[in-house]
This record gives C-alpha cells, sequence and structure tokens, in this order.
C-alpha cells in the first residue's frame, strides 16, 4: 500500500478508536493519536498536501460566514489584547532562543526559529533559507501544534465545561443546495486570489475575507455543514501525525523532547497572560486562551468552532500573531544573530 493510503486507513482507526471509547474530538484527535503512533512504530505515511490546504479552505468559510456587522464593530474594542500579542510573540521567542541553544545547543538558526509561534510552512521556510536543520524544525514544530491542540480541549472541558461533542454546524442536507455552492466558491476562490497576491495564511485568510465579505452583504447565510468541519478535522488531524513519519529514536530523544520542553515554557507563557487579561476584565478566560494559546492556526479555528467561542476575538489575535512573526521573525533574527555574534 502507499503511504498516503497508510495515513489514511491509520487515522480512519484513530477516529472508530476515540468513538468507541467516547472521547473528545474524535475526528481530530483520534487521526493525530493513531498516526502519531504509526509514526513512531516505523509505519512509512505521508499526507496529501493539497487535500489538507483544500481542508483549510472549508475552515476559512467556516470563520468567514459568522461575520456581521455588529461582529465588526465589537472588534474595534480589542485594541488591549491585540496590543499583549507582539508582547507575547517577543517574550516567546527571547525565551525560546535562550532555551534552545544553551540547553539543547541547536545553532542560531535552529533555536531562532524554533521558538518562533508562526505557521509550520512559514518557519520551516525561513529557517531553512537562514541554514538551520529542516528536521529538527519540523519535528519540534509538530511537537508544538500537536502538544497544544490535545491539551486544550481537556482544559476547555474541565475548566470551563464546553462542549465538546456538539456538532460544528446543521447537517449538509438542511442547507440549500445554492448556499452550499456559494461556499466551495469562497473556498476555491478566496484561496486562489490570496494565493496570487501572496497573502499568508491564504488557504485559510483567502477564504475568510471573501466568504465574510459574502456575509456582510447577506449572500452567505450559513457556515459550511457538519460534514465539511468533521472532514476538515480528519485530515488536519492526520497531517500532524505524519509529520513525525521517519522520526528516529535519537531525534524522539533530542528534538521532540526539546519540543515537549519548549511547550511546557508555552503553556506557562500562556496562563500568565491569560490570568493579567483576566484579572484587568478585558476578554472572557475561554476565549483568551483560544486566542492566546500559539498552536496551529487550522487547529485552534477547529477547537472555537466547537465550543462556540468568539470567533472575531479569537481569528484576530491568531491573525495579529501570525503577522508580526512572517514579517517580524527575518529582521529580528539578524539583529539577535548580531547581538548573539558580538558575545
Amino acid at each position: 500500500m502507499s503511504p498516503r493510503l497508510y495515513a489514511f486507513l491509520i487515522a480512519g482507526a484513530g477516529v472508530a478508536g476515540f468513538k468507541l471509547l467516547d472521547l473528545p474530538l474524535p475526528w481530530l484527535l483520534g487521526p493525530i493519536f493513531a498516526c502519531l503512533g504509526a509514526a513512531l512504530a516505523g509505519v512509512p505515511m505521508r499526507d496529501t498536501k493539497w487535500v489538507s490546504d483544500t481542508m483549510r479552505t472549508i475552515l476559512g468559510v467556516a470563520v468567514g460566514a459568522t461575520f456581521t456587522t455588529t461582529l465588526l464593530v465589537s472588534m474595534t474594542g480589542m485594541w488591549p489584547t491585540l496590543l499583549m500579542i507582539p508582547v507575547m510573540t517577543g517574550c516567546i521567542g527571547i525565551v525560546g532562543l535562550f532555551y534552545f541553544q544553551r540547553f539543547w545547543g541547536l545553532d542560531f538558526a535552529t533555536s531562532y526559529y524554533s521558538s518562533m509561534p508562526g505557521g509550520l510552512q512559514d518557519m520551516l521556510v525561513f529557517g531553512e533559507e537562514a541554514g538551520g536543520n529542516i528536521r529538527t524544525l519540523s519535528l519540534i514544530h509538530a511537537t508544538r501544534v500537536m502538544i497544544i491542540v490535545v491539551s486544550l480541549p481537556f482544559l476547555l472541558s474541565w475548566v470551563w465545561d464546553a462542549g465538546l461533542s456538539n456538532p460544528p454546524g446543521a447537517p449538509a442536507s438542511s442547507i440549500a443546495a445554492e448556499q452550499l455552492l456559494l461556499m466551495i466558491f469562497c473556498g476555491l476562490v478566496g484561496w486562489y486570489l490570496a494565493k496570487r497576491v501572496r497573502m499568508f495564511g491564504a488557504t485559510i485568510l483567502g477564504p475568510l475575507l471573501l466568504a465574510a465579505a459574502m456575509s456582510l452583504l447577506g449572500v452567505l447565510q450559513h457556515r459550511p455543514p457538519a460534514e465539511a468541519i468533521w472532514a476538515a478535522q480528519f485530515f488536519i488531524g492526520m497531517g500532524v501525525g505524519c509529520k513525525y513519519a521517519g522520526v528516529t529514536m535519537a531525534e524522539v530523544r533530542r528534538d521532540v523532547t526539546a519540543g515537549i520542553g519548549f511547550c511546557v515554557i508555552l503553556l506557562v507563557l500562556t496562563v500568565i497572560f491569560a490570568e493579567a487579561i483576566h484579572l484587568a476584565d478585558l476578554a472572557p478566560p475561554m476565549e483568551t486562551i483560544l486566542a492566546f494559546a500559539p498552536g496551529g492556526q487550522a487547529e485552534l479555528t477547529v477547537l472555537a468552532l466547537i465550543v462556540g467561542a468568539d470567533m472575531a476575538f479569537v481569528i484576530s489575535h491568531h491573525v495579529l500573531r501570525i503577522f508580526v512573526v512572517i514579517l517580524g521573525a527575518p529582521l529580528f533574527a539578524r539583529l539577535f544573530e548580531k547581538m548573539n555574534n558580538a558575545k
């Protein structure tokens, strides 16, 4: 069998296992755990990039469809917490650089781009161009995304009693055909246009912006159906697990362990900032955790959709974080490298 078919079947088994055991988020966490276990056992697996990208467009449309004029007006009151995103990103970068260099002996480029909480693909491109170890970068970022995505559902369930088994949308049979076609149009055309202008996070942000425009005009009146959101969870979860395919025990001992340690640092920083926001009464605690958790944009969008969080608040903060990292990472890399070489 091909590595892609292996990944699909193993991810499907993960969904079935989670459903059988009545565990939360079977369509997302089931594929992650099953593919991770198979990867560590040496099973050859590979996800299909164009399928994963297509699934991300569904999330973009789902978020864009929630935008209303009232929601946009409410975003103007978010500036106090939005200003904290660059501060938190800077703290993560400084602490992460020190952690990876001093405790794990990684070179500057690998340490710096491992600590940046941006998109996996973007950080791999920047890190490789700067001379970093691409395999180490991939494993550390995959570990960051996996641990945060796996731990957050349980935190949301235990602390805020969030419903993780609620359907993420209406069934497809209840939505008019023209609305479904409009969603497909927003997803594909938004993705294409965003890619043409080289927009960061094009697979999510392009469909999000086009769907938001259609929603504000009153043309788009539904979110994507539950079946589409489940499919998006499935392939995104499979992709996270497949990142570990071919991992060796030496890499587990160094890179994955280093990534786990960094995740502990990230979670501590997230809690500190979330507590500060809570004490200042700037935002609800659940939305704050979802907005400030430095995980993958797609995965956290899924969680926010399922628990019924304020999508405008959560997505605005993640978009700003990715924007700050993508624009700032290469610039600050030169500054930190000069300081590092001057020592």
